[in-house]
């Protein structure tokens, strides 16, 4: 029976790191492995991501298109023929949901669209519906709530 104070890693699984620095015969002393002179060889030296030596870089030479509305919301969508999961009489919310699996994220909040057909009676709380959603909620002897 292997003990837990006697586990170790199998034979070359790890290996010791390559220190820099320490002497010609270590094969990586001197300037350790930065050649010699230049920006890469000064401490700190180097570009930044994206620098393609003065020349334009590609991020600016290529053109930019749509719009990003950073306060535009961006809402979970869930079909009304999920919500058959639930059992009748259920309060169906966001919480619920993700209880369920059915969403992983709520992001700005739930809307319900109108797929499919429904037939257990829920009573849904979302921060959105479609039209053709609460007839087929109402329908099935439901009600919504928005919040």
């Amino acid at each position: 029976m292997i003990k837990m104070n006697e586990l170790k890693p199998a034979d070359g699984a790890r290996k010791d790191k390559v220190r820099v620095g320490r002497g010609t015969g270590s094969g990586c002393g001197k300037t350790s492995g930065r050649g010699h002179k230049g920006q890469k060889a000064r401490s700190g030296g180097g570009v930044r991501p994206g620098f393609e030596g003065g020349q334009m870089p590609i991020y600016r030479r290529l053109p930019k298109r749509g719009f990003k509305n950073v306060w535009g919301k961006e809402y979970a969508e869930v079909n009304v023929e999920t919500l058959n999961r639930f059992e009748d009489g259920t309060v169906v919310d966001a919480v619920a949901l993700v209880e369920e699996g059915i969403l992983k994220n709520v992001l700005d909040g739930v809307r319900i669209l109108g797929n499919g057909e429904l037939t257990k009676k829920l009573d849904v709380k979302a921060q959105g519906f479609t039209k053709s959603a609460i007839a087929k909620i109402e329908a099935a002897g439901g009600t919504t709530e928005v919040i």
